[in-house]
């Protein structure tokens, strides 16, 4: 089912002239691709659809975007190419015509508590040096103005080369930063409860600290009995004023224990490096805890949370400082470097404006350049790196997308369009991953996977134009044109959940009864503030239940079986039928291959670049001893278990002699929020936002909560998937609980029993309720962007 490369090609200048303009990708067989040959015309727009789980992602960025990157490293020296991850070839028979790829993922970017959305896309470099410039009072070098350098002074020895003779000579040096001491840069203090990290009663060798990891068995224990500042013996209540703030604050001191050297450091200063330099949601599930338990977080009283001391805060253009300047909205922002006018820095400011221009055309014009990084949502995190590559002179690469629509109102859908295709039309390749109807409309050639997901996918289903895709009568081509009607009655509400005052980021005092007992859809552009008047005003409630895209608590070794709570029954069910303990059946525990510790994989952690994970050659990725595996459950050993996806599960655990009720219900409430093809064992950090989101709200569905709160559930489903979420919707609502959405998409929407519209904007231009009611009085009235762009959907 395929059509020639030519087709829906717009102009005779974009025809495919030879082998030289396509990436011929032939036998793909990266996870569950089975065999796939397909030809991607170079310089055009290409659509990778299909159903979650299709390949879709296993063929464009563990295949295409993957082999590119492990070119690029072998272009390298050999001696560089010493420090780099060995990246293995992907599957493939031949993968030629590549150009260099350019992943926008939406990745969360970064766990750098000094990460913001200025730093992370040079923002902040450009006003840096336009305040170095024409600030006043004049401060120096741009240095001066960023909160990541500290102000120090000192003396120190240099050797000069005098006649032929070196001498030394003593030189004092300063250097002038903009970090806040108090905080040093982070725009917060911490209070930390001592309670929280020792028993003052016990001595440290009695166990008195409770710090995760601080053990006394290991090298802790080794440095607190050697180090000489204190008696590891005694009580900490019987502690002296010294030895109590050598304890705790003592900074960063050399000492010998048995001929070893080692560094020494008070708790305090240890817990700050080594816990609060991250962002806590990055954490793991223990060392979070504790974090949350000791630690609170204060603006800082010096610099008022803006990281920069008072010399950096002091220094303004036109009476306005780089704080002010950093935290104003980006559209406000670009408005006021557009009226600066200085010919001595004409091409700073240009390069400034085309930046600050492009968040606004990307649809982030609300954000400041002082929001932290990693507080965006996946879909803002992608976005923000489109930024650097729009002002890009780069041409003939490959720019790789993974649903860059996430996140994004209809009305910004059309934007983001224009976006791609200028990237397209400089010369470039784009390849994006996408299931929204008016992102498909735009493609030069679409390659369509499935025809299912996991095992019943990894086929083309479809190449060609959209045209064809419509009459192909695959899964995608008879959904690409549904529609959903409003419905005819919506259900009466059973009370209301008042919000009163609400006034968090961009709200404005909003005061709304949310109604109870129905399906509620709460709408409005990225920014407009729906998700600040969820979380500031609604989670948090008793009896709500809060299901985000946010990154699940687990490590690398997580999975849907471990997260969910399932793999325990199962391995009880192992271990009685073969007569043996249930810890064998984890790869966590006695079981866990000894090569790879249980991983599967050997990890290499190389910094600040990517790691690398190569299969473990001894138990082949199957994570458990050789042993283990002769152990059955109806013919399967764990490492099958772990490799069916939860449809087979469900049909594996649902009758028979491997029955078992506790692991099925839970594989229906994961069927039921379109997770069927995910495979049990797969790890947590490679699911995507939306993917997250459905295996917490199947997790979660078991929970006595009343108010569901779900932030974007369709973000990742096909368009035939749309019309289960739905159901599932339903069913919940039907159960006797309320269901609070925020939701893009038309179809949630038509199907809503209420509507709250956010806007009129985003940033300061939103924050307000511009509609309340339901859908068919929302189309009638065309008010709102949400309305009109509704009634254009629910009319087509």
């Amino acid at each position: 089912m395929s059509e020639t490369l030519t087709t829906n090609i717009p102009s005779a200048e974009r025809q495919v002239a030879d082998s030289h303009d396509l990436i011929r990708v032939q036998g793909a067989r990266e996870n569950n691709l089975k065999n796939v040959s397909v030809q991607i015309p170079k310089r055009r727009l290409t659509l990778f659809t299909g159903v979650s789980g299709s390949g879709k992602s296993s063929l464009v960025f563990g295949t295409i975007a993957a082999e590119s990157q492990r070119m690029i490293n072998e272009t390298y020296s050999t001696f560089v190419q010493g420090f780099m991850p060995t990246l293995a070839r992907p599957d493939v028979d031949v993968l030629d015509g590549l150009t260099t790829a350019i992943i926008v993922d939406q990745e969360r970017m970064g766990a750098n508590a000094r990460s913001t959305v200025g730093t992370a896309t040079d923002a902040n470099a450009l006003l840096r040096v336009l305040f170095s410039r024409l600030g006043q009072p004049y401060l120096g070098s741009p240095q001066a103005y960023s909160f990541n350098v500290a102000s120090i002074s000192g003396a120190g020895a240099v050797s000069i080369e005098r006649g032929g003779t070196t001498v030394r000579e003593r030189r004092t040096f300063s250097i002038t930063g903009g970090m806040c001491s108090r905080c040093e840069g982070r725009g917060s203090v911490t209070d930390i409860d001592l309670t929280a990290l020792y028993d003052e009663r016990k001595s440290i060798n009695g166990g008195a600290l409770s710090i995760p990891g601080y053990s006394m068995d290991g090298w802790y224990g080794r440095i607190f009995n050697g180090c000489g500042f204190f008696d590891a013996d005694k009580p900490i209540r019987d502690f002296t004023k010294k030895e109590l703030a050598d304890l705790l604050h003592k900074g960063p001191t050399k000492i010998k224990i048995e001929g070893i050297n080692l560094t020494y450091e008070g708790l305090i200063p240890k817990i700050q490096k080594s816990m609060l330099s991250k962002d806590v949601d990055t954490l793991q599930p223990h060392i979070r805890a504790f974090v949350e338990r000791a630690v609170t977080f204060t603006v800082c009283p010096d610099c008022t949370g803006t990281r920069l001391n008072e010399g950096a805060r002091s220094s303004q253009i036109n009476e306005i400082s780089i704080a002010d300047a950093c935290a104003m909205q980006i559209s406000d922002l670009a408005e006021w470097v557009t009226g600066l006018n200085d010919s001595s820095v004409a091409p700073l400011l240009t390069a400034l404006r085309l930046l600050l221009d492009s968040f606004v055309q990307i649809g982030l014009g609300y954000l400041s350049l002082d929001r932290a990084s990693g507080t965006l949502s996946g879909g803002e995190s992608q976005r923000t790196k489109m930024i650097r590559h729009l002002g890009s002179s780069l041409t003939d690469v490959t720019y790789v997308f993974d649903e860059p629509t996430i996140g994004l109102h209809p009305h910004d859908i059309q934007r983001m369009n224009t976006l791609l295709i200028q990237l397209r039309d400089k010369g470039n390749t784009v390849l994006v991953v996408e299931h929204k109807p008016e992102m498909i409309q735009i493609a030069d050639h679409i390659i369509d996977l499935g025809p299912g997901a996991g095992t019943n996918g990894g086929e083309v289903v479809f190449e060609g134009s959209l045209a064809g895709l419509r009459s192909s009568g695959t899964l995608t081509g008879r959904h690409l044109d549904d529609r959903a009607t409003v419905k005819p009655s919506v259900r009466a509400p059973t009370g209301v959940l008042p919000v009163r005052g609400a006034s968090a980021h961009n709200l404005t005092n909003v005061d709304v009864d949310i109604p109870l007992g129905v399906l509620t859809v709460l709408t409005g552009v990225a920014g407009s503030g729906k998700s600040s008047l969820v979380t500031g005003s609604v989670s948090g409630r008793d009896g709500v239940v809060s299901v985000d895209q946010g990154a699940i608590k687990g490590s690398r070794r997580s999975n849907p079986a471990t997260y969910t709570g399932m793999l325990e029954p199962i391995r009880k069910a192992f271990a009685k039928v073969n007569g043996v303990k249930p810890a064998l059946f984890s790869s966590n525990s006695e079981g866990a291959c000894p090569s790879c510790n249980g991983a599967g994989v050997i990890y290499t952690d190389l910094g600040i670049m990517a790691g690398v994970a190569i299969p473990c050659e001894v138990c082949e990725g199957k994570r458990f001893q050789a042993s283990v595996l002769d152990f059955h459950l109806n013919g399967r050993d764990i490492s099958e278990v772990l490799a069916m996806s939860v449809t087979e599960a469900e049909e594996f655990f649902g009758a028979g002699e491997s029955r078992i009720p506790a692991a099925h219900a839970i594989l229906v409430r994961l069927s039921d929020v379109g997770l069927g093809y995910l495979r049990l064992g797969q790890p947590l950090p490679t699911l995507s936002g939306g993917e997250r989101q459905r295996l917490k709200l199947a997790t979660q569905m078991a929970d006595k909560g009343e108010v569901y709160v779900l932030d974007e559930p369709t973000a990742g489903l096909h368009l035939a998937d749309v019309e289960n979420l739905l159901g599932l919707l339903d069913r919940l609502v039907d159960s006797g609980k309320s269901v609070i959405v925020i939701e893009h998409h038309q179809a949630v929407m038509a199907h809503a029993d209420w509507i709250i519209d956010l806007g009129p904007g985003a940033g300061h231009d939103g924050g307000r309720i511009v509609f309340e009611g339901t859908p068919a009085d929302l189309v009638a009235s065309r008010a709102t962007l949400t309305g009109q762009h509704l009634a254009a959907y629910v009319d087509a």
